[in-house]
């Protein structure tokens, strides 16, 4: 599976251990950065791996910041993803399972690796189950698709 992997100063660190476990996992890892622990803005690394998602160059996303909730935002601001930060597996399965949720965003300053490896892996493992969750998913991708329709150009 390719995945879109990024982060800010705040879950470099996370990053990097994710990318060795996804790549030893055998998943072709894109890293769109952070490359070290400098202060930097999380969009700037969030958007670009959300638009490979969104754009089929990746099948999922993970990113990473100090709370996971910044790139989560950022990455929800990208049509056709559906980002949640995740807690815990339970949380991530779900996420695949009810949502088809397509990034899952982690806190880089709250979870240690080996938990953030367990919801990466039970995000990666899971498949969504269509049904009544698929109806759901087109509700969200109407009011996504209205919104783009009213903006205006600046």
């Amino acid at each position: 599976m390719r995945i879109a992997l990024a982060s800010d100063h705040a879950g470099f660190e996370l990053k990097d251990q994710l990318a060795a476990s996804l790549a030893a996992a055998g998943h072709d890892v894109l890293d769109f950065g952070t490359d070290d622990a400098e202060s930097v803005d999380y969009p700037r690394y969030a958007e670009p791996a959300a638009r490979a998602v969104a754009n089929g160059d990746a099948d999922r996303g993970v990113l990473v910041c100090g709370s996971g909730n910044g790139v989560a935002i950022a990455a929800n601001k990208v049509p056709g993803i559906r980002a949640v930060n995740a807690h815990d597996a339970a949380e991530a399965e779900l996420a695949r399972r009810h949502n088809d949720a397509n990034v899952v965003t982690l806190a880089g300053a709250r979870l240690l690796p080996a938990a953030a490896e367990a919801i990466v892996a039970a995000f990666l493992a899971t498949d969504f189950d269509g049904g009544r969750h698929a109806r759901r998913v087109d509700q969200i991708t109407a009011i996504e698709s209205a919104a783009g329709a009213t903006e205006t150009p600046v």
